[in-house]
């Protein structure tokens, strides 16, 4: 049996401050873009300074309203300014991979809102783009990026676990009617929104998914209303996860092994607690303020450092992770029978 240890490893995560200041354009006003803006002005050094849509009003008042020096009236003049170095994209998610295409063939360094794209076929001709046009491409999946899941890489990696068996993972909110999630023609759904997550911290802890088993349940609007899967590797080592938007689910997950079981407090892809006990009944407790969507400035110090550094990834979130992670999920809605618009 492994050694239990007797204090948590600290998170290796640098300061935020001290990330090279990149200039960044945000393509898409919405309400996560929001929440990113005021994120990284609070808590980085980087410089928000511009911001593009589909209408000039919009992207001035969104400029206007969180201090941002230039707004655009289109994507393609915001990728035209020559003084952004990196382009944030925050669209609905069947825009993601359109607009990430304009913005790596501006030859714009780009991170993208999960999910990267629809599917694993389109992240991959991202990848190829970004490849080709030797631009930084990341999928903007806040959760790798925080201290905490920093903290679970190191005990992965010391094997603090033993032999880890099971991964447990569920993300499930109520929304009300009309709202964008519920609309086909937006790739609705809790799939790309909430699935993602429980769905990639399954590939984050147990590796590569051979196996995948699912089954899921339409909602009234139209849409995929939830789906539940079965993930293995090819060694058995098993995930069990969930996402839905009929109700809020706890939202928690956990890990398994044959020396320690790790609960992480829901929402478990958000900065917060988790617990560590042994077999034997032996516990830690890690713990950090619960700011919620206020902990997305680390997404974006990850990524100043990476360009700052010549990178074209990042190691905590590399692309073929996101095109991994697509690829279960493309399996999961091919057996319940959920395609988007964009792929008929």
């Amino acid at each position: 049996m492994n050694t239990f240890p007797k204090t948590l490893p600290a998170p290796r995560t640098p300061d935020p401050m001290a990330a090279p200041t990149l200039r960044w354009g945000i393509i898409g006003p919405g309400w996560i873009a929001e929440r990113f803006v005021g994120s990284v002005q609070r808590n980085t050094g980087q410089t928000v300074l511009a911001v593009g849509s589909r209408g000039a009003d919009r992207s001035a008042a969104f400029a206007a309203r969180l201090g941002i020096e230039r707004s655009y009236g289109s994507y393609e003049a915001l990728l035209a300014d020559p003084d952004i170095d990196v382009v944030y994209i925050a669209t609905p998610h069947n825009a993601h991979f359109p607009c990430a295409k304009l913005a790596i063939s501006a030859g714009k360094h780009t991170v993208v809102e999960k999910p990267i794209a629809l599917n694993a076929a389109q992240a991959t001709e991202l990848r190829d783009l970004a490849v080709s046009r030797r631009v930084f491409l990341m999928e903007a999946l806040w959760t790798l990026f925080l201290p905490k899941f920093d903290v679970i890489r190191q005990l992965l990696a010391d094997g603090v676990f033993g032999d880890v068996h099971t991964v447990l993972a569920d993300h499930g909110e109520y929304f009300e009617a009309g709202h964008r999630i519920l609309r086909h023609d937006l790739a609705g759904g809790p799939m790309l929104d909430l699935g993602t997550y429980p769905v990639s911290f399954a590939g984050f802890v147990l590796g590569s998914i051979a196996q995948v088993q699912a089954i899921g349940q339409p909602h009234p609007a139209g849409v995929n209303g939830q789906v539940s899967a079965v993930l293995a590797t090819s060694a058995g080592t098993q995930a069990a996860v969930n996402t839905t938007v009929f109700g809020n689910t706890p939202t928690t997950a956990s890990i398994t092994g044959t020396a320690a079981t790790l609960a992480i407090a829901g929402p478990f892809y958000q900065p917060g607690p988790m617990t560590l006990t042994s077999v034997r009944g032996d516990r830690l407790v890690y713990d950090e303020p619960a700011i919620a969507h206020e902990g997305l400035f680390f997404e974006a110090a990850e990524a100043a450092r990476c360009i700052a550094d010549g990178r074209t990834e990042s190691p905590l979130r590399p692309v073929a992770d996101s095109i991994a992670t697509l690829t279960v999920m493309d399996e999961m809605r091919r057996q319940i029978g959920q395609m988007f618009d964009e792929e008929r």
